[in-house]
């Protein structure tokens, strides 16, 4: 069973959708107890980092996230879910993060012409081999939403890059940490790859 980590944040239905195409048995819940039992979790997201992190503590999951993680029970991050798992973001200075992975969450630079968000498809690059780009090759599009992004403190961590006037570190793993920047769940059949990955993992 895998369980979504519900916590009235965007987007989170259609992260159920996508897996139960894929044949999953999903529960999407906040109950500690069935996140702490469940065999895989996800983390997703779209929103402000201090709106998140006021609800994860607001509901407790903050502590029960960190447990999830020390079990080894795979763990997968997607969009804001990313952004949650690192110390802090330059969108709510003082807020702090879950500090599962280390690494910096920075704005687009607003001087370079970007469109900020960035919404649509960007091009993959791998430059570490990742469980979750298994059968993936280097070039695939993903779908990204997104006004801030990683830049990781280990290199060895990103699995995964993209350009958008910078260098976006789009998917980074650590044990049994999974975390990815795009939308899988809204990236097509490459998307659903990822998550068919996710499912099939063995930590």
């Amino acid at each position: 069973m895998i369980a979504i980590i519900d916590y009235d944040a965007g987007n989170i239905k259609s992260v159920e959708k996508a897996l139960q195409s894929l044949g999953q048995e999903v529960v999407l819940t906040r109950d500690k107890d069935v996140l702490l039992n469940a065999d895989k979790v996800i983390l997703p997201g779209v929103g402000a980092f201090g709106d998140a992190m006021d609800r994860l503590n607001e509901y407790g999951l903050t502590d029960t996230i960190k447990k999830i993680v020390e079990k080894n029970t795979p763990f997968l991050g997607i969009c804001l879910g990313l952004q949650l798992l690192f110390d802090s973001s330059e969108e709510a200075p003082g807020v702090k993060g879950l500090g599962i992975l280390k690494g910096r969450i920075v704005r687009f630079p607003s001087d370079m012409g970007l469109k900020i968000p960035q919404i649509g498809w960007n091009e993959l690059k791998q430059p570490n081999k990742g469980r979750l780009f298994k059968g993936i090759e280097d070039g695939e599009f993903v779908y990204f939403v997104h006004s801030y992004y990683l830049i990781a403190d280990d290199i060895k961590d990103v699995v995964a890059t993209t350009q958008y006037g910078v260098t976006v570190h789009a998917s980074v793993e650590r044990g049994n940490v999974f975390a990815c920047q795009f939308h899988p769940e809204k990236s097509s059949d490459v998307g659903l790859r990822i998550l068919r990955n996710f499912i099939e993992l063995e930590v």
